[in-house]
């Protein structure tokens, strides 16, 4: 999920959200997005590793703000409308939230270096032709964005080192295609 602004710019009207929920209703006949169909839906490839799943798992987690185990529809539509409309800060917080697996409020290099090795894995899905070592991305991005140089990078420091630096935000990029795919379901029968 891109941090940058999507070319979707058209209001929504009750019409997409009625479409949306049939949609969604019939991706999820129980009415509910379990993980194993957030996945299924989501992952790049039908096989994700296991780097890939723990990821997924940690985007999923982070759209389940009421912590059940499952996405509803109004959590989906929350979702959809972080990554379709979000404003650029709100999607750097989602994004830092994916990015911190302990929870503890900062990123230090194993949880920096883990993000970058997946957005590597992912980018080079889409074009094979990328090759990046991911410890000199990691170090970089910490002499960019570490500013106290305590070796983890708080929230205020994340949102500053990725809105300050068009490359930092480049290797920050969440891209798992739920903006394609919502897009793509507009337009099925």
């Amino acid at each position: 999920m891109g941090q940058t602004q999507t070319a979707v710019d058209k209001e929504v009207t009750l019409q997409n959200i009625q479409e949306l929920y049939r949609k969604f209703i019939t991706e999820c006949p129980s009415g509910n997005l379990h993980l194993h169909e957030f996945k299924r839906i989501f992952c790049v490839k039908s096989n994700c590793t296991e780097e890939e799943s723990a990821y997924m798992e940690n985007v999923f987690r982070s759209f389940d703000t009421n912590k059940d185990g499952k996405i509803d529809f109004m959590e989906f539509v929350a979702a959809v409308h972080l990554v379709l409309r979000g404003k650029l800060e709100d999607k750097l917080k989602w994004s830092f939230k994916v990015f911190d697996r302990d929870g503890n409020g900062c990123l230090d290099r194993q949880e920096v270096q883990h993000i970058i090795k997946i957005i590597s894995t992912l980018k080079r899905h889409n074009d094979p032709g990328i090759t990046e070592n991911i410890e000199d991305i990691c170090e970089r991005i910490f002499e960019l964005v570490d500013k106290n140089h305590d070796s983890r990078i708080s929230l205020e420091e994340f949102i500053e080192g990725a809105e300050k630096d068009s490359w930092v935000m480049d290797q920050l990029k969440l891209d798992i295609g739920p903006s394609d795919w919502f897009l793509e379901q507009q337009h099925k029968p």
